[in-house]
C-alpha cells in the first residue's frame, strides 16, 4: 500500500476508498474535472476525495421532495491550529457565511469553523477567499492528520500554554499534505505564502528508520495517506480542556523549574468513533506510551504516524483508526514498533498531575496586562436569532478592536489581547445584543453541553441533536429541579449517530442517536474527561425521557456522596443498583412519602422476561406492568 514496512492486512483486498486514493493522482482528480463542471454534485468517488480538501457534500433533508433532486449543499471546515482565528479570517469567514453560506458560522469540537449550505458552484470561490485571508480548508477532513487542538487560553505568563501552542502549530505543519492538488484546484497554482519553523521543514524529509517514503509527492503520508481520519492535541499538564484521552495522539508539554521546555509526555490510541451493533467497533481511551525529549518530538511523531500507516487496516474502516491497531497489538508490542521508527529506546512516561476540565469563560487576566474574554456559544452556533445578536455583536467587536481569536474544544471563543480599558466598551456590545458574558449566568446544563450539527445537514445523522438538545437539557433540568437537585448540574452531550463528533462516551450524561426520536443513553463519563461513560439504554425515546432519568436522580439525591458529581456516582454504584432501585421505584414518591405499595406475585419466567425488557429499555418493571395492563384493560371495554 506504501513504499515501507508491508502491513499485516495487505493480503486481504483494500477498501473502496483507498483504491479512490490510490487512482487519485495526490487528491486531484475526479475533484479537479468535476468542479468545472456545471452541476450540482460530485460524484461518489469525488466525494471521498474532497473530504481532503476540507468539503463534505451534504444534502439538506429538511427540503426533500419525493421525485426532485437532493438540495445538495456543502460545508466547508477550517483547520486552526490551537484554534487560532486572526481577525481577518473571522471577517471573511462572516462574510462568506452571508453571501454563499446559510448564514451562520459553526465553531466545531476540534477548534475549527464550519460554513454550510455552500452551493457547489461557490465552492471555489470560498475555499480561495478563506486561503486568502490567512485561512485553510486543506486536511480539515480526510484520512489525514486533522486540525491540531490545544488549550485556548492564552495565558502569557505561563510558557507552558505558550509552547502548546507553538506544538500544535508546529505538528500541524509537519504532518499537513504536500500534494500541490490543494492550490491547484482551488486557487489556480498560487501556493499561499507561509512562515514554516525550519526544523519541521527539516524533520519532514529526515529519514528515520522507514518513517519517510523516498520519491513521493507525499513523504509521511504516501499514495495512499493514512488508513482513516489521525487526530492529534498538544496540552499542558493539569489541562483536559482538549479532552485528550479522545485523541489518536496526544503531546503534554514538560518544562522545568524554570520554566523552559524539556519534552513530552506522548498519549496514543483514543478513539470514540463507533457504529450500533457492531460490538468490534468502541470507544476507547489513550494510553500513556512513553516521554521524548524536545528535540526528539517531530521524531516520535513520524515514528507513530508511521506504525500507523503501515499497519493500521486498510480493509476494513471500520476497524481502521489507531486505537484498534493498539487494542489488538497490545500496548507493548506497539511501543516496540514505534521504537524500531524512532531508532532508540523509549523513555518512561513522566508522572503528571490531575487532569481538570477547564472552559475559561468570562473576563481574565492573561498574565501581561491584557485581558482576555471567553463567551460561551450554544453548540458552537454563531447566528442572529430575534433580539439574540451574537454573529453581529462578535462582528462589531472584531471591526472595532481588531482582536484575536481562539476557539476552544467546547464550540465557544475566546477574545484575548485586549486592553482593559476596552472591557466596558466590549461588554456593552455584547449587552446590547443580547449576549450573556458572565459565565456564572448562564444555566450550568448548557454552559458544559455539547451537540453535533446532525439533521438536516449531516448525511450520518439517525435524529436530531443541535435542534434537540436546549429542549433535552429544559426537561433534565425541569427533572432536577422536582426531585430536589436544582444546586446539581452535570456535563451532557449529544449526538445524532454514534460516530461521537461532541464526544458523547466522555459526558457524565450522554445521547447518542439509535433511531429516529430515539437515543441510547450513556452513564458514568467523568466531569473532567477522563473516564468512558457506558452504554445503559439502548433505545429511549424522547417521550420516555422523565420516566428513565426521574428514579435514577432520585437514588443519586438519597445515595450520593458529599460533592460527588454524578457521573461518579454512577460509576461508583455501578448499573446493576440502579436498575435495581429503578424496577422499585414509583413516581412521585422521591419526597419520601410513606406511600402504600400493592403486591402482585409473577410466576418466575415471567419475571425474568419482564426483568429483560426493563433492562433493555430502561424503564422500571412497575412501568411496564401498568402499561401492559392499561392496554389490556381498555381491550375488554
Amino acid at each position: 500500500m506504501v513504499n515501507s514496512a508491508p502491513s499485516p492486512v495487505a493480503s486481504r483486498k483494500p477498501s473502496k476508498v483507498e483504491v479512490i486514493k490510490e487512482n487519485s493522482n495526490f487528491l486531484r482528480e475526479p475533484v479537479a474535472t468535476e468542479i468545472l463542471e456545471d452541476t450540482t454534485h460530485f460524484s461518489e468517488n469525488a466525494v471521498q476525495l474532497l473530504k481532503f480538501h476540507g468539503s463534505y457534500q451534504q444534502d439538506n433533508r429538511d427540503n426533500r421532495t419525493k421525485g426532485q433532486e437532493k438540495d445538495y449543499q456543502f460545508m466547508l471546515r477550517t483547520k486552526n491550529p490551537g484554534g487560532l482565528v486572526p481577525p481577518q479570517l473571522y471577517l471573511a469567514l462572516d462574510k462568506l457565511a452571508d453571501e454563499y453560506g446559510n448564514q451562520t458560522l459553526r465553531a466545531t469540537t476540534r477548534q475549527g469553523f464550519q460554513l454550510h449550505g455552500i452551493l457547489k458552484k461557490n465552492l471555489r470561490t470560498a475555499i480561495a477567499t478563506i486561503v486568502n485571508n490567512l485561512g485553510s480548508t486543506l486536511a480539515a477532513c480526510g484520512d489525514v492528520n486533522r486540525n491540531v487542538m490545544a488549550p485556548p487560553a492564552p495565558f502569557k505568563n505561563r510558557p507552558e500554554y505558550q509552547y502548546a501552542w507553538e506544538y500544535a502549530q508546529n505538528v500541524a505543519d509537519l504532518l499537513t499534505p504536500q500534494t500541490g492538488a490543494y492550490y491547484e484546484i482551488w486557487l489556480d497554482g498560487e501556493k499561499a505564502i507561509s512562515a514554516e519553523n525550519p526544523e519541521v521543514t527539516a524533520a519532514r524529509s529526515r529519514n528515520g528508520n522507514g518513517t519517510i517514503i523516498h520519491d513521493n509527492q507525499e513523504p509521511i503520508y504516501g499514495t495512499h495517506y493514512m488508513p482513516r481520519k489521525f487526530k492529534v492535541c498538544v496540552t499542558v499538564p493539569g489541562d483536559n480542556s482538549v479532552d485528550l484521552y479522545s485523541q489518536d495522539l496526544t503531546l503534554v508539554v514538560i518544562t522545568n523549574k524554570k520554566g523552559e521546555l524539556e519534552g513530552f509526555n506522548i498519549f496514543a490510541g483514543g478513539g470514540l468513533g463507533r457504529t450500533h451493533n457492531k460490538e468490534e467497533t468502541f470507544a476507547r481511551l489513550a494510553d500513556p506510551i512513553c516521554y521524548v525529549a524536545k528535540q526528539d518530538v517531530y521524531d516520535i511523531v513520524k515514528a507513530i504516524v508511521a506504525t500507523q500507516r503501515d499497519y493500521g487496516d486498510r480493509t476494513d474502516r471500520r476497524h481502521a483508526r489507531l486505537k484498534y491497531l493498539i487494542n489488538d497489538w497490545g500496548v507493548e508490542k506497539f511501543r516496540t514498533q514505534v521504537e524500531e521508527y524512532f531508532g532508540k529506546p523509549l523513555t518512561p512516561f513522566k508522572s503528571l498531575p490531575e487532569w481538570k476540565y477547564h472552559d475559561f469563560l468570562g473576563w481574565n487576566e492573561q498574565g501581561d496586562g491584557k485581558l482576555f474574554l471567553g463567551i460561551s456559544i450554544d453548540n458552537g452556533r454563531i447566528k442572529d436569532e430575534g433580539s439574540f445578536q451574537l454573529k453581529t455583536a462578535l462582528r462589531e467587536i472584531v471591526e472595532q478592536f481588531n482582536l484575536p481569536i481562539r476557539l476552544t474544544p467546547h464550540q465557544n471563543l475566546i477574545f484575548y489581547d485586549i486592553e482593559p480599558g476596552n472591557k466596558e466598551t466590549i461588554d456593552e456590545i455584547l449587552s446590547r445584543h443580547g449576549i450573556v458574558s458572565d459565565p456564572s449566568k448562564i444555566e450550568p446544563l448548557e454552559r458544559y453541553s455539547m451537540a453535533c450539527p446532525a439533521l438536516p445537514t449531516c448525511g450520518l445523522a439517525i435524529t436530531e441533536s443541535e435542534r434537540a438538545i436546549p429542549g433535552i437539557l429544559e426537561r433534565v433540568r425541569a427533572l432536577l429541579n422536582k426531585v430536589g437537585l436544582q444546586k446539581e448540574h452535570f456535563m451532557v452531550r449529544m449526538t445524532g449517530c454514534p460516530n461521537g463528533c461532541a464526544r458523547p462516551y466522555m459526558a457524565e450524561l450522554g445521547f447518542v442517536g439509535s433511531a429516529p426520536e430515539s437515543y441510547q443513553l450513556w452513564l458514568g463519563g467523568s466531569a473532567n474527561q477522563t473516564r468512558l461513560a457506558q452504554p445503559y439504554v439502548d433505545k429511549l425515546h424522547h417521550n420516555d425521557l422523565e420516566s428513565v432519568l426521574e428514579p435514577i436522580f432520585v437514588y443519586f439525591k438519597k445515595s450520593k456522596k458529599s460533592k460527588e458529581s454524578f457521573g461518579d456516582f454512577c460509576d461508583r454504584v455501578g448499573f446493576d443498583a440502579i436498575r435495581e432501585f429503578s424496577a422499585t421505584y414509583e413516581p412521585g414518591t422521591f419526597n419520601g412519602a410513606n406511600k402504600s405499595r400493592h403486591r402482585v406475585n409473577l410466576k418466575a419466567d415471567i419475571y425474568g422476561k419482564l426483568k429483560e425488557v426493563s433492562e433493555s429499555q430502561g424503564k422500571p418493571m412497575t412501568q411496564l406492568v401498568t402499561e401492559a395492563l392499561e392496554v389490556y384493560f381498555q381491550s375488554l371495554s
